[in-house]
């Protein structure tokens, strides 16, 4: 099927193309979260890949559903790692 062929339901929008990079600027801040201030980038992260979630449509927002889950998970790890090698959360 060429690019001509395609119906408008097969398009991404500009919104699912601004959710797949909020969702992976989300994905990347969450993982800094392990290693860098988690009390500041998690939220942060948490906030973006909502934001995300509620822009994109069909599989941008299951990609931003996952990137909720890892920053959310990669938040919790990185406040146990703060907390044992005691240094700053915030």
């Amino acid at each position: 099927m060429s690019v001509d062929e395609r119906t408008g339901s097969d398009r991404m929008t500009t919104a699912d193309i601004v959710a797949g990079f909020l969702a992976a600027a989300a994905l990347f801040a969450g993982i800094l979260t392990l290693v860098w201030y988690p009390g500041r980038v998690g939220p942060a992260a948490m906030l973006v890949a909502l934001i995300a979630a509620a822009l994109g449509t069909g599989s941008q927002r299951r990609l931003a559903g996952l990137a909720l889950a890892v920053v959310g998970i990669c938040w919790l790890l990185g406040m146990a790692i703060a907390v044992i090698t005691e240094r700053p959360v915030f």
